[in-house]
């Protein structure tokens, strides 16, 4: 096993996931045609992030979220929720999906005023006009997580929802 899936594999392990399968040690479906390597560089959607931009430990588990998840530096955008008059819908066609980290984040990016507690595990939409439709997903502040080790495998089912609510966009 090489360093990036050792890597890969303690930061879920640190999550709470114990057991992960590799797409890469999955078998092909089929051996017909190889795989057009220039589809897998496409982007497959666009991933915001809402909150306070993280600092020390929380910048680093930020880091390996978006590592894990796969995304490169054009498949994300971090946004302070102060700046939300400056988002607009990118002019490419992918989907978006987003995630607010803490009650204020998402308060300010959906208005909604009950608690995270209350909000969490729900699929909410951003409450910026021209963005009516990009589903948002609440999620405790990554420093909550930094703090809360143990509710890490809360911050996965986070983006689990958010990975699937992308999906069927």
């Amino acid at each position: 096993m090489n360093t990036v899936n050792n890597s890969n594999s303690a930061i879920l392990k640190e999550m709470g996931i114990s057991e992960w399968v590799s797409k890469d040690a999955m078998p092909l479906a089929s051996t017909e045609a190889p795989l057009d390597s220039s589809a897998q560089s496409k982007p497959r959607g666009t991933w915001w992030f809402f909150g306070s931009k993280p600092k020390g430990e929380a910048e680093v588990l930020f880091q390996n979220l978006i590592r894990v998840l796969g995304l490169r530096t054009d498949e994300w955008l971090w946004q302070e929720p102060v700046n939300k008059s400056k988002l607009a819908k990118p002019d490419n066609p992918l989907p978006i999906v987003s995630i607010a980290f803490g009650g204020q984040a998402v308060q300010a990016m959906t208005g909604e005023r009950d608690t995270l507690d209350e909000l969490r595990e729900t699929i909410l939409e951003l409450s910026i006009e021209g963005l009516e439709e990009i589903p948002l997903i609440p999620s405790f502040t990554l420093e909550h997580y930094i703090s809360k080790p143990q509710d890490k495998r809360l911050l996965w089912q986070d983006l689990l929802l958010a990975k699937s609510v992308l999906q069927s966009l």
